[in-house]
């Protein structure tokens, strides 16, 4: 696959993601900035964007969307969880939720 196919892959993942986010916030906007794991200040932002603006941000040639700080260990309690499919979904869940948000400091996010 070539760079270019990727550099398109990831913008269209970026709309999507971006898309998804405003969706959610929308809906409810406590529990998407806890599923999404963004602060209030950047919530606020997502939902502000216009459909140019949103465009624009997802050109970018990183993705916007990201692993939580998420261990491998943690990854893997995910993945190889012997419990049956019902109880998995809740235990990843769970897992998940207990990821704590920590924002990039200021300057990082270049």
């Amino acid at each position: 696959m070539s760079q270019t196919n990727f550099l398109d892959e990831i913008q269209e993942l970026n709309l999507a993601y971006l898309l998804l986010a405003q969706r959610l916030l929308d809906e409810d906007r406590e529990a998407a900035m806890f599923r999404l794991k963004i602060d209030s200040d950047v919530a606020a932002l997502i939902v502000s964007l216009s459909a140019r603006q949103l465009t624009k941000l997802a050109r970018t040639s990183q993705l916007l969307c990201r692993f939580s700080q998420m261990s491998a260990e943690r990854l893997r309690q995910l993945t190889d969880n012997p419990r049956d499919q019902g109880l998995a979904g809740l235990h990843a869940s769970l897992l998940l939720a207990g990821e704590t948000f920590e924002p990039m400091p200021p300057g990082e996010a270049k």
